[in-house]
């Protein structure tokens, strides 16, 4: 629609009122009539919004173009990954210059090399021919001509012959199944369609395990399928029918095990059956209990199987809320001897068992680790934690697929390291850089700083504050602050380098992540204070973190960023406070939850219920919610300038919920801030696919945060 001049005038959604009606309290919503996209009306506005989005960023085009340049000029975009071993191969990626997408490929093993020289990895040249290479999967040529391409599985079977790999052309993460021999480069007939995204194989090969969605678009079926057979002959071998709980499966590293896992947000359930006998019938590990989570993993311990579990069932009388370690003999999982007890200042999150070693995931101080359990013949060996020299970072188990091998894979990163990809090796405590991600155009981490601060809520809790700027930044003067959230589900935002996030320092912003409640940085109460009757504590740390961050002088201007569960942080604060931020960036926002919450038919809204409570059941909960709603407390009032960007596809957060806010706010706020919505209109959850298209997007958002501070070129 034109305006004054010719220029593109905002949309102004119709009202069509509708009634929600709970617990005695009706709420009239003039907009959901956006919630049917098989309306041509409602397309037709989504592409309005797309219109008035892009004349109101057109003069930012030759700085998208100019960012998008800097992420392409700092990328080198023809590459290899690290190799690493699985049988008679090498396996690793490669990118290539102009391509969206990467390759798989293997090359055989030096058949002379012994000891740990048969573990060390080559050193491949990009611009070399490699040996007896060969090219696995080329996810170019499966994307080619498609507006969107995601891969799901890509998986080998044990003896190297055939490939399992699924494909998502539309972005509703229903993926295609195919199997690929790789002695003759053929497609096998075997095709399986509307899996979710994984694939197991038995330990023969003659089987492939996966999952199916229902309606709700919940992994809740396991499929086993025999290589070679139709698929209408293929078992349902596991179905779990409440809709709480997700399915998956996997195995253990060892391969002795096939695994089914099924979980809630607060209790899970394992079942396993011996790889080798793919037909036999799985059996309960631990017979779920509500409140109750474990994970096991299976081990070779002084010549004995066993199963290590971390749980946090109670132990001494006191609920283990951050996780306690045991082992069991594998006939009887019940009978738990405890290896590590509770620790109010240490979350235990992961073990991994190699035939020698285990390792040891966890977070202290709001930073996750990795140390290393030596195995000796007679049990428990000497436990080491690896260092890495570094203040701030994220240190994790890479890929190593081999129960038995003398090298473990850890990768290490921080907001100003790229990526550094070791190989430790446990016998002599050696840790070997194999490779550190490739900055193009002399990137020297020293020119940049990351420190931790700390903020205090309302209610007296200090909430970490990681904060990384140029080090030759003058901060005489307070300077514009990008400042991160998301605090949901127990997820951690932890430390790590982005080459995109340069194009912001350099240019004088101030990046920080405010670690607030509803995450796991602190540990499983810091979730457990953030979620269901407690979740406005997410929202309060994050206005206490922007707070401080105005009050010690660090901000002069504050942007506020989240996605998905983090949209609706920022959706909430913009109604909470306005005054403390400049602007808004929501990505897939989760803005109108309790319309979401309320309808069970929706995609993943029954499993939901632990994570926000149920306020179809609950009023106390309904009331709570409606409380915090970003969508339902628009109120006439002075907004910051807002962008929520979303998906058309979008099966987790409904592009409906960004839509509706947005014609909301138009409606009602006061101020002449921007308002925008942008609709990817062939995209899911994750957004655009491919790294050139990835990267535009990332240009388009930070020119407009850019912009909103005054730092537009």
């Amino acid at each position: 629609m034109a305006g004054e001049n010719g220029s593109v005038s905002a949309p102004i959604a119709k009202k069509v009122s509708t009634q929600r009606v709970h617990h005695g309290d009706t709420f009239v919503d003039s907009y959901e009539w956006l919630r049917n996209k098989e309306d041509p009306e409602v397309i037709a506005y989504l592409e309005a919004e797309n219109a008035y989005t892009a004349a109101r960023t057109d003069h930012l085009q030759p700085l998208r173009d100019k960012i998008f340049d800097e992420i392409k000029a700092r990328t080198q975009e023809t590459d290899l990954s690290v190799p690493t071993r699985i049988g008679e191969y090498w396996y690793y990626s490669r990118s290539y210059e102009g391509k969206q997408y990467g390759v798989f490929c293997r090359c055989p093993i030096d058949a002379d090399a012994a000891g740990i020289d048969a573990w060390t990895p080559p050193q491949l040249e990009v611009d070399s021919v490699i040996e007896g290479e060969q090219v696995l999967l080329d996810s170019n040529v499966l994307a080619e001509g498609l507006d969107f391409f995601a891969l799901g599985a890509c998986t080998i079977s044990n003896d190297g012959n055939l490939l399992a790999y699924s494909v998502d052309t539309a972005g509703d993460e229903r993926y295609t199944l195919r199997v690929k021999d790789l002695r003759t480069g053929e497609l096998l007939p075997d095709e399986v369609t509307g899996a979710a995204a994984g694939a197991t194989w038995s330990l023969d090969g003659t089987h492939l395990f996966y999952q199916t969605v229902d309606e709700s678009w919940r992994p809740d079926t396991v499929w086993r399928h025999r290589i070679g057979t139709a698929n209408d002959a293929d078992v349902a071998v596991f179905h779990e029918p409440d809709e709480r709980y997700w399915v998956g499966v996997s195995s253990t590293r060892s391969e002795k095990y096939l695994t089914i896992w099924l979980g809630s947000k607060i209790t899970t359930e394992g079942w396993v059956l011996e790889s080798d006998n793919p037909e036999g019938e799985f059996r309960v590990l631990l017979p779920r209990r509500e409140g109750v989570e474990y994970s096991a993993e299976h081990a070779v311990i002084g010549g004995e199987d066993r199963f290590l579990i971390l749980h946090n069932d109670v132990v001494d009388g006191v609920k283990a809320e951050n996780f306690v370690l045991a082992e069991a003999p594998v006939d009887d999982p019940a009978n738990m001897t405890q290896l590590i007890g509770h620790r109010d200042d240490v979350r235990l999150e992961d073990i991994d068992a190699f035939a020698d070693h285990l390792v040891l995931g966890y977070r202290r101080g709001a930073l996750p680790r990795v140390a290393v359990w030596q195995l000796t013949d007679s049990g428990y060996g000497e436990l080491t934690e690896l260092e890495f020299g570094l203040e701030l970072f994220a240190a994790g188990a890479g890929s190593s697929p081999e129960w038995d091998q003398p090298t473990l894979r850890v990768g290490v990163t921080s907001f100003i390291t790229p990526m550094q990809v070791f190989d430790y090796v446990p016998a002599t405590g050696q840790l070997i850089l194999r490779k550190e991600q490739p900055v193009l155009g002399g990137y020297n981490a020293e020119d940049y700083e990351q420190h931790r601060d700390w903020a205090i809520a309302d209610d007296g809790t200090r909430v970490p504050i990681s904060i990384v700027k140029r080090r030759d930044l003058d901060t005489s003067t307070p300077k514009p602050v990008l400042l991160y959230g998301y605090g949901s589900y127990e997820a951690s935002i932890d430390p790590s380098f982005s080459v995109s996030r340069l194009s912001l320092l350099d240019r004088g912003m101030v990046f920080a992540v405010a670690h607030v409640r509803g995450g796991g940085e602190m540990g499983r109460l810091w979730y457990e204070q953030g979620k269901t009757l407690t979740k406005r504590n997410t929202f309060t740390d994050f206005i206490a973190a922007a707070r401080h961050l105005r009050e010690t002088g660090v901000a002069g201007q504050v942007i506020a960023d989240g996605g998905s569960a983090g949209g609706l942080l920022v959706g909430a604060v913009a109604n909470l406070a306005p005054e403390l931020f400049d602007a808004v960036l929501a990505n897939v926002p989760f803005v109108d939850p309790l319309t979401s919450i309320l309808d069970p038919s929706l995609p993943l809204t029954v499993i939901e219920w632990d994570e926000w409570g149920n306020p179809l059941a609950d009023k106390e909960v309904y009331e709570y919610m409606k409380g915090y709603s970003p969508y339902e407390n628009v109120e006439a009032k002075d907004y910051p300038a807002i962008l929520a960007i979303t998906s058309i596809n979008d099966t987790r957060v409904l592009y409906v919920e960004p839509a509706k806010w947005i014609a909301k706010l138009r409606d009602t706020a006061t101020g002449d801030n921007e308002l925008l919505l942008k609709t990817e209109m062939s995209a899911g959850h994750g957004g655009v696919s491919g790294r050139y298209e990835k990267w535009k997007e990332v240009g388009f958002e930070y020119a407009w945060v850019l912009d909103q501070v005054g730092l537009a070129d």
